[in-house]
C-alpha cells in the first residue's frame, strides 16, 4: 500500500490558496482568447482586426499603452497601425531607432521584458517622458509568421498597476499567434477583392472598348450613306439582303454572349 501524506507533505493552506488563484486566472484567459476569437473573426480587415487586440489587452491589464507595429527584420521603419490610447492612429511611421526594445523584438524574433523603464540604459533618451506617464514596465511581444515576424505588440504598465507574471506574458504571446493568423486570411481576402476588382476593371474597360468601336462603325456607315446617294437596299438582291441580315444576328449574338462571359 502506498504510505500516507505526512502533515509536513501536505499542501499549506496560502498554497492551495495560490493554486487556486492561478487556475482562475487561466480560466480568465482562455475566456479572453475565446472572445477575441469571436471579435476578431467578424472582421477581414486586418486593421479592424488589430485595433480589437490592442483594445482588448489594453483593457484587460489597464494599460498605459498598448500599440501593434507592422514591419521586418531588416527595417529601418515601422507602421504604427492599431493603438489603444488613440484609435485614430492606424498608419505612422516610427523609425525604429526611437524604439530600440522594438527594435530588439524585430531583430531577435523573441520577447523583450523590460522589468523597470528606469533601470534600463537602453530608455535613457525618453527617461522623460516615461516618468510624466508613471511608466513600469515595457513588454513587446513578436508576431510572427513562419517564424520571420511580421509585426509586434507593446505593452506600457502604470508604476500603481500590477507586474506582468509569467502567465500572462504567455497570454499575450498565445494573442500574437492569433494576431498573426488573423492578419494572414485579412491578407487573402484583400488579396482576392483585388484580384476581383482588376477583373471587374478589365471587364468594364473591354465594354467601353467595345461600345466605342460600335458607335465608330455606326458612324461610319452613316458619313458613308449620307455622302453616296446610290447607297441602298434597291442595289443589292434580295438575297444578298437576306445573307446581309442573318450575319447580322450572328454577330449581335456573338456580341451578346461575350459580354456575359466576362
Amino acid at each position: 500500500m502506498a504510505e500516507s501524506l505526512t502533515t509536513e507533505d501536505q499542501p499549506s493552506t496560502e498554497e492551495l490558496l495560490a493554486r487556486i488563484e492561478e487556475l482562475e486566472r487561466e480560466r480568465r484567459n482562455l475566456q479572453d482568447i475565446i472572445e477575441i476569437l469571436q471579435e476578431i473573426s467578424g472582421s477581414l480587415h486586418f486593421v479592424d482586426i488589430l485595433q480589437a487586440i490592442t483594445r482588448r489587452l489594453g483593457e484587460k491589464f489597464g494599460l498605459d499603452r498598448c500599440t501593434i507595429f507592422l514591419g521586418d527584420r531588416a527595417a529601418r521603419t515601422a507602421r504604427l497601425v492599431a493603438s489603444y490610447e488613440d484609435p485614430s492612429i492606424r498608419n505612422f511611421q516610427v523609425e525604429l531607432e526611437r524604439y530600440p526594445e522594438v527594435k530588439e523584438a524585430f531583430r531577435s524574433g523573441e520577447t523583450v521584458f523590460i522589468p523597470d523603464v528606469r533601470t534600463d540604459p537602453r530608455l535613457k533618451h525618453v527617461q522623460g517622458v516615461l516618468k510624466s506617464r508613471r511608466v513600469k514596465s515595457i513588454t513587446v511581444v513578436p508576431i510572427a509568421w513562419r517564424r520571420e515576424p511580421v509585426g509586434v505588440i507593446f505593452l506600457r504598465t502604470f508604476r500603481a498597476g500590477p507586474s506582468f507574471s509569467d502567465a500572462d506574458v504567455r497570454f499575450i504571446q498565445i494573442v500574437a499567434g492569433l494576431s498573426a493568423r488573423a492578419l494572414r486570411n485579412a491578407y487573402r481576402y484583400e488579396k482576392v477583392l483585388k484580384h476581383q476588382d482588376e477583373e471587374s476593371a478589365d471587364a468594364e474597360r473591354s465594354g467601353r472598348r467595345r461600345i466605342a468601336l460600335v458607335n465608330f462603325i455606326k458612324r461610319l456607315f452613316d458619313a458613308y450613306m449620307a455622302d453616296d446617294e446610290k447607297w441602298g437596299d434597291s442595289q443589292i438582291s434580295k438575297t444578298s439582303a437576306e445573307e446581309l441580315d442573318r450575319l447580322v444576328e450572328i454577330a449581335l449574338a456573338v456580341l451578346a454572349e461575350e459580354s456575359k462571359a466576362r
